[in-house]
């Protein structure tokens, strides 16, 4: 049969082992490659080359680059003394995209989670608190995941940041835009009712 061809299986196998890609999906993926002109195939494959032999981690901050320095930390009009940390270079795009933040960016690369070894000494929490001192920052704004790991990750943060006397602040959780309340885990609304403001 075709589909079991040695170089064809092993493209599934590759192509399922993206986040959200299930054998199914590998299998459309991978036949859609093998209808595509040559050219375009060889295009996708020179793509993932160059994005693995030129993207680095920025000095500065540690999001994704292809300069010594990416983008986001070479921008003078960014508020050197507002430190927003997050787990992940994906997380840096997020907040990006809303336009909202204009201060510094410090990315962890994972998050606290011992049962899989990631420990302190495995983030960049030393460069963290390097940073801070270097930029006399002046407020930390922890972004990390509304998860058991990205919390403990918070937390351990905020414990390390605040004897040094900087404002440590969370992200604010809650409601999603357009949700609904009757379809919002039990977690979500406590924290809704929590982190509540008052209307003006």
């Amino acid at each position: 049969m075709f589909a079991s061809t040695p170089s064809l299986s092993q493209l599934v196998a590759q192509l399922a082992r993206l986040p959200g890609i299930g054998r199914k999906t590998a299998q459309r993926l991978a036949f859609h490659i093998l209808r595509v002109p040559r050219e375009e195939a060889l295009a996708l494959a020179q793509a993932i080359e160059g994005v693995r032999d030129r993207i680095r981690t920025c000095a500065e901050c540690g999001n994704f680059t292809e300069a010594e320095v990416c983008e986001v930390c070479r921008d003078p009009a960014r508020d050197d003394r507002l430190l927003c940390v997050v787990e992940q270079p994906t997380d840096l795009l997020a907040l990006e995209g809303t336009g909202e933040y204009r201060g510094r960016y410090h990315v962890l690369h994972g998050a606290l989670s011992p049962l899989e070894g990631s420990r302190p000494e495995s983030l960049r929490i030393d460069r963290l608190v390097e940073t801070i001192k270097r930029r006399s920052v002046r407020e930390v704004i922890l972004a990390t995941n509304p998860t058991v790991e990205g919390d403990a990750t918070a937390f351990y943060i905020a414990r390390l940041v605040r004897p040094t006397g900087v404002r440590v602040s969370r992200i604010a959780r809650g409601i999603p835009v357009g949700g609904d309340l009757e379809f919002s885990d039990q977690v979500t609304l406590a924290r809704a009712i929590t982190g509540r403001v008052e209307i003006e």
